[in-house]
C-alpha cells in the first residue's frame, strides 16, 4: 500500500473505514452497457472487520428483443448512516429521504 512501510492490516482497514463513506459499483453488462449495480455504505469497524450495508441494488427484470437489459434500481429500505453527513454538505434532506 505504501511501499516498504510495514503497517498492520488492522490499521489499514481502520483507515479505509474512516475514509470511505460509500462504495459505488459499476459493471459492464452482457449487452455492453455500463450500469451502477450496487451502492453500499461503509458504516465503520467491528473488531478488525469493515462493516457495510447495501443501500441500493440494480435488479435485472428482462431483456428486449435486441438484447438490451432492463432493470431497476431498488432501495434496501435501510436508513443510511451517512444521511446526516450528506445534509451537512448541503444535500436536500427531503429529496434524499424520498429516494429511500
Amino acid at each position: 500500500l505504501m511501499g516498504d512501510i510495514k503497517i498492520p492490516k488492522e490499521a489499514i482497514s481502520r483507515q479505509i473505514a474512516e475514509s470511505v463513506d460509500l462504495i459505488v459499483q459499476v459493471k459492464r453488462l452482457r449487452d455492453g452497457s455500463r450500469r451502477t449495480t450496487n451502492i453500499t455504505e461503509v458504516i465503520g469497524m467491528e473488531g478488525d472487520v469493515i462493516v457495510t450495508q447495501e443501500l441500493f441494488k440494480f435488479e435485472y427484470l428482462d431483456e428486449t428483443d435486441d438484447g438490451k437489459i432492463l432493470g431497476e434500481f431498488r432501495s434496501s429500505g435501510l436508513r443510511p448512516y451517512t444521511l446526516e453527513k450528506a445534509r451537512q454538505f448541503g444535500f436536500d434532506q427531503a429529496y434524499l429521504e424520498a429516494c429511500l
